[in-house]
């Protein structure tokens, strides 16, 4: 299995801490957000890695290089256009070839076993697609995913309104007592998802969304698997997550 990260953003919300430095190179205890990222792939086996890049590009390649130094085939495509997370892996297309791969923001923290528990879940069944959820969230900031018995996904709506998730109460798809699952960011797919992201539109937001892709592989059949986040999960979006994290020092990572 390979992996594709999504590493292309400035971080805006960061504010001056990325004007010299893309978010994914921002240090959490010591290393790069991105760095920990890698020896966790690393740690599930993962060695061959795109990195998708675009601002301040040349920090995050001049330090990572071809990947040796960690014991990793590591490769890059710049990604000129941000236009969603929908078009952004199809940079990775020919890196990832017929092969299955993982895919993740260059901002998220997880336990690193956590990419083994995907592999594992992945192995396990006949799937189009996985993603990882968590619970604690709010789901007007991001995915919210619904399941069934078997923990495959039936349902995603992106960052949700207010009135959407009273109108999802009354429809009995959010009910007392149960888990509301939050999208995680971490991903698993076959190469066919490329065969849904080529025939995205933008969204209402001017943007071409994965989630769309994934939504568009449920409604043609495709079973897509979800997973839990166990333990820590982290989407360091802004300077008070990062001072947070410092704050908590190194006796939080594994945690």
């Amino acid at each position: 299995m390979k992996a594709v990260i999504l590493a292309a953003g400035k971080g805006t919300r960061m504010g001056s801490l990325t004007e010299s430095v893309p978010k994914p190179m921002l240090p959490v205890w010591g290393k790069p957000i991105l760095e920990h990222i890698l020896l966790g792939l690393r740690d599930a086996d993962i060695r061959e890695v795109c990195l998708i890049t675009g601002w301040k590009s040349e920090v995050i390649e001049s330090y990572f290089g071809n990947g040796d130094r960690w014991g990793m085939h590591i490769g890059y495509v710049r990604q000129a256009t941000q236009d969603g997370t929908g078009k952004a892996p199809e940079l990775a297309k020919a890196f990832v070839g017929s092969d299955d791969f993982l895919l993740t923001y260059g901002d998220i923290l997880v336990r690193p076993e956590t990419y083994r528990r995907m592999r594992d879940r992945w192995s396990g069944g006949s799937f189009g697609g996985l993603l990882t959820v968590t619970v604690g969230e709010d789901v007007t900031k991001g995915g919210l995913n619904f399941f069934d018995a078997d923990f495959h996904l039936t349902r995603l709506v992106e960052k949700p309104s207010a009135s959407q998730l009273e109108q999802l109460r009354q429809e009995g798809w959010l009910k007392p007592g149960e888990p509301v699952w939050y999208n995680a960011g971490i991903y698993i797919f076959n190469p066919g998802l490329f065969n849904f992201t080529a025939r995205l539109e933008r969204s209402p937001r001017g943007e071409y969304e994965l989630t769309d892709a994934i939504s568009a592989m449920v409604a043609a059949g495709q079973t897509v698997a979800g997973v839990t986040i166990e333990g820590r999960w982290v989407d360091v979006r802004d300077p008070q997550v990062l001072a947070e994290l410092e704050k908590d020092g190194v006796a939080s990572v594994g945690k």
